[in-house]
């Protein structure tokens, strides 16, 4: 069950915080990338009793992207943006936006005393403000704060496909809590929180997953969707973090019957106590 905490547009940054700041593969990304050419590669985190992967199928052609940064003893943020066009487009817009990320959400979500919400949303905005220097681009994002104590998350969902949080409950949807960054200089961003129960899994698709086509006419339905992603998370197993991710690559793959050749398809999984629960 998901419980949300919506909060209106913050002001801009004080000037304390700016001293602050002055101060694979088929399936996986293994290879070191070339200097100044794309975002830098981040390997998952170990975290506390969960697990945490994110692994995309075939060669890179668009916009996807993922990043994960530990920023503090039992915090750990991670993101999955979408931004439309090919990849020689969008690799210098994801390489600066890696660089706020990296450089802005230690200061953000520093400490123990803070707000989770109020830090998310400025995180988002600073995000955008980057997009926004190379020009106008949708760029979808879904930001979440992983707290390993309690196994909560605090997420930003800007424009970007639900999230899908399965639990004993069944599977619940995180919803756009603000629209696509990259569009707008002035636009609202709000965040909410969720928690993962022991065996929980919380996956996030990318729009290329959702909108597969089947290229056979005997296929029922035109496009694997949203529901495909939901019928392919509650037909998964004992998985971890990473094998729920292919799988849930491996079902779009089935559906299609062919390979991705004009969109990329990216899919990151957190898991609780994966080693020890069923899903």
């Amino acid at each position: 069950m998901t419980q949300k905490a919506n909060v209106g547009e913050l002001k801009p940054l004080s000037t304390g915080f700016w001293r602050l700041l002055f101060r694979h593969s088929v399936f996986d990304e293994r290879e070191v990338a070339p200097p100044l050419t794309d975002p830098i590669h981040c390997d998952a985190p170990v975290l506390r009793h969960a697990e945490i992967a994110a692994v995309y199928t075939g060669q890179r052609v668009a916009g996807d992207f993922y990043e994960f940064l530990r920023v503090g003893p039992s915090r750990m943020l991670f993101v999955l943006l979408d931004a439309s066009g090919l990849r020689a487009d969008t690799r210098e817009i994801l390489i600066a936006v890696q660089k706020t990320f990296r450089t802005l959400a230690p200061i953000l979500f520093a400490g123990e005393d803070f707000n989770e919400t109020t830090a998310m949303i400025e995180l988002c905005h600073e995000m955008n403000r980057t997009i926004l220097r190379g020009g106008i681009r949708s760029c979808p994002a879904f930001i979440g704060c992983y707290n390993e104590d309690v196994g909560t998350v605090c997420y930003a969902n800007a424009g970007h496909t639900p999230g899908l949080l399965r639990d004993n409950a069944g599977i619940a949807l995180l919803e756009a809590t603000g629209l696509p960054l990259g569009l707008f200089s002035h636009t609202t961003q709000s965040a909410a929180a969720c928690h993962l129960v022991a065996g929980a899994a919380l996956v996030v698709v990318t729009r290329g997953f959702v909108e597969a086509d089947c290229e056979d006419g005997d296929c029922e339905d035109v496009e694997f969707g949203l529901d495909g992603a939901k019928q392919s998370l509650q037909d998964a197993t004992i998985l971890s973090a990473r094998e729920l991710c292919l799988s849930m690559l491996q079902a779009t793959r089935q559906f299609t019957r062919t390979a991705p050749t004009h969109n990329d398809l990216t899919a990151l999984a957190l898991v609780r106590n994966a080693s020890n629960d069923a899903l």
